[in-house]
């Protein structure tokens, strides 16, 4: 039997793609690859997890975090040997544009220099023997009362390069606080137009995009992940994250199908109604207030508040990865959906976790076998639901009856027959043992428990403490050479911290880890040095 996989259109951040080579639209604030293990994905390593035909992915050239514009990878060895060669012998061409708030005295003018690293700068030198030497070609393109564009040219391709020469010059660009720019909400400078020959046919290829300098990065980030409209397939994500976004600390605000929802800790402090949101003035706006203490606070206090525009129905519906899913507005804390796992739900639909690592073996050994996932503290059944639509038979564990109900409907909602598969309530933990003493065994088990359970029968569970004990109790169930996919969204626990627990639980079971993909928070939840990253996943293939 061959597993069914999730045909999506790719991201509005594609802008070509064949069997050779991918050319990406990367917006501002996103790094090209992660600055570290377990920082926030950079688009590189958001694409080539994403899809199986793009797991061999390669860099050939890299754009700063900040600048926006247009970056080409390779697919396959020839297309890596190809833009290299071209790169080194500069027959791609490649041209920025950038504002400045400053005076520029000539129409056209070409900048030689070397650069050095000083610190976190470079700065540029005109000594000769020190440093690698810089070219870069300027000339205006246009003049506004308040700032002037500028094409630049890198002959060269230095780190920095168009910075440090604007800067060198007197015209640091806007937005630039590195280089004594002006403040402004983005670094305006775009790679905007790339050329290139393909690497198979010769011919030559012209790309371009619009720089986008007087939206918000926020905006254009989200613009990079999904498509708005008739086309969108994913309605529901978060679209402004803290600090990770801004300077706005504490304030979160997630898209929700026609719908906002605000959280802060106290009310806003800024005026945010349906016109500040992606929504337009159509999208209902809601404001809930954001406490580390949930258990501390009744149904009532946690509800959101509305704001302004239409007022959400009891239940309603929204679209992630083409999956539909029912959410609620009145139901307390949480809404029905944890929208930083979208992601990881994605996997079972793809069937592809990351390069070389499939989620199920494309051809089961046994003809006709369904794969078996069991879901434990399932919440409404979002993961199941994409297992399910993925090929498998799902086994749903929670301590909530009325969350278990609303996983159904979420199965019904997707053309998915409930009864084809099982929903458990009671004890996750006392569940599983039961489980194991029936010798019941899954070819995927999902561990995404909460910070904090108590339970009559088990106790109290604290993931910063009793993780490792979680993994050792359910890898009785899992089938060699199953997958286990564990979980924490405490940010107390670092992740090397969380690993270990994980790693130490496979090994005192006798068990063998061989293979293993880190995941943190998906894209729209940016993560900085003012907002750390708190999400923390695992997948794990083991013997």
């Amino acid at each position: 039997m061959s597993m069914p996989n999730h045909q999506s259109p790719p991201p509005p951040c594609v802008v070509f793609e064949d069997d050779q080579i991918l050319v990406v639209h990367k917006p501002p604030g996103w790094n090209t690859h992660a600055p570290a293990p377990y920082a926030g994905e950079g688009i590189y390593e958001w694409l080539k997890y994403r899809e199986a035909r793009w797991a061999s992915l390669a860099i050939v050239h890299r754009l700063d975090k900040d600048t926006s514009g247009l970056l080409v990878f390779g697919k396959t060895p020839m297309a890596n040997q190809s833009l290299t060669q071209q790169f080194t012998n500069r027959t791609i061409s490649k041209r920025y544009l950038l504002r400045t708030d400053r005076p520029v005295s000539r129409d056209e003018f070409q900048v030689v220099s070397t650069i050095v690293r000083a610190g976190e700068r470079y700065v540029s030198e005109t000594k000769p023997g020190f440093g690698d030497h810089a070219e870069t070609r300027f000339c205006i393109l246009e003049k506004a009362s308040r700032w002037t564009l500028l094409e630049a040219q890198p002959i060269t391709g230095r780190t920095h390069q168009i910075r440090v020469h604007a800067a060198a010059e007197g015209i640091p660009i806007l937005g630039d606080s590195l280089y004594q720019g002006s403040g402004f909400p983005r670094l305006c400078l775009c790679a905007a137009q790339l050329d290139l020959d393909h690497p198979k046919s010769g011919r030559r290829l012209h790309f371009q995009v619009e720089p986008g300098f007087d939206q918000s990065p926020a905006k254009l980030r989200r613009a990079a992940l999904f498509s708005l409209g008739l086309a969108a397939e994913t309605t529901a994500y978060r679209e402004f994250h803290g600090a990770g976004d801004g300077p706005e600390t504490g304030l979160y605000v997630d898209r929700l199908g026609d719908y906002c929802l605000i959280q802060s800790e106290t009310p806003p402090s800024i005026r945010f109604d349906s016109n500040s949101t992606s929504g337009g003035p159509d999208a209902g706006v809601y404001h809930k207030i954001w406490t580390r203490h949930v258990r501390r606070t009744t149904p009532a206090e946690a509800a959101p508040r509305h704001l302004s525009g239409p007022v959400a129905p009891e239940r309603f519906v929204v679209l992630e990865n083409g999956v539909r899913y029912e959410l609620s507005l009145q139901e307390g804390y949480s809404v029905g959906l944890f929208l930083d796992q979208r992601d990881n739900r994605r996997r079972f639909l793809a069937n592809h976790i990351a390069a070389d690592f499939p989620l199920f073996q494309a051809d089961p050994p046994t003809s006709g076998t369904i794969p078996e996932v069991l879901n434990t503290f399932a919440y409404t059944c979002g993961f199941s639901v994409c297992a399910a639509l993925g090929g498998a038979r799902t086994t749903s564990l929670d301590l909530s009856r009325k969350y278990l109900e609303w996983g159904r409907r979420n199965f019904l909602l997707n053309g998915l027959a409930p009864d084809r598969h099982e929903f458990i309530y009671g004890d996750c933990f006392e569940w599983i043992r039961r489980l194991a003493k029936k010798g019941r065994l899954f070819d995927a088990i999902i561990l995404d428990p909460p910070t904090f359970s108590r339970s009559k029968e088990h106790g109290d569970f604290r993931t910063e403490s009793d993780y490792g004990m979680l993994v050792t109790s359910v890898l009785p169930l899992l089938k060699p050479d199953g997958r286990l996919f564990a979980s924490t969204n405490t940010a107390r626990v670092a992740p090397e911290d969380f690993l270990m627990q994980v790693r130490r639980a496979v090994q005192a079971s006798s068990r063998r880890i061989v293979q293993e993909h880190y995941v943190p928070q998906p894209p729209d939840f940016p993560v900085t040095r003012e907002e750390p990253a708190y999400l923390k996943t695992v997948w794990l293939r083991i013997a």
